[in-house]
């Protein structure tokens, strides 16, 4: 039993994308994890109400697009304080850095930016097949 929890708690922590999690930095994508978290939640809620409450659909169905646009809102807002932190540390270093360097900075900070997005286009694919549902 103790050794099936540790299987299981070195597979999460070796996982690839707990990796880039931590890269894009903790405190912003698990802002946007949360706003995945709620479109998901708000998804499954429409969906359930989408044969008995017209109005509790489409409620969820504004929250979705809302919470969807603000994990979108926040990736970009987090690439961009990570750009100027970047810009900052290589203005620390006098300018010379290498290129090397200065590209692993910037694929750090696309990360809040296509996970944000990912947020986004799941939240729009849900709105899609929920306004698809409501016409059949």
């Amino acid at each position: 039993m103790n050794f099936l929890s540790l299987t299981s708690a070195s597979l999460i922590l070796a996982n690839p994308f707990v990796d880039r999690f931590n890269e894009g930095g903790p405190v912003h994508m698990t802002l946007i994890l949360g706003c995945l978290v709620l479109t998901i939640f708000f998804l499954v809620k429409a969906f359930m109400s989408n044969t008995n409450d017209h109005a509790q659909t489409k409620k969820m169905m504004r929250l979705v697009a809302e919470v969807g646009l603000l994990g979108l809102v926040i990736g970009f807002f987090a690439s961009i304080v990570g750009m100027i932190e970047s810009f900052d540390a290589i203005e620390g270093f006098g300018g010379d850095i290498s290129p090397g360097i200065l590209a692993g900075g910037i694929k750090v900070s696309f990360l809040t930016i296509l996970f944000g997005t990912f947020t986004f286009i799941i939240s729009r694919i849900g709105l899609l097949i929920l306004k698809w549902k409501q016409k059949a």
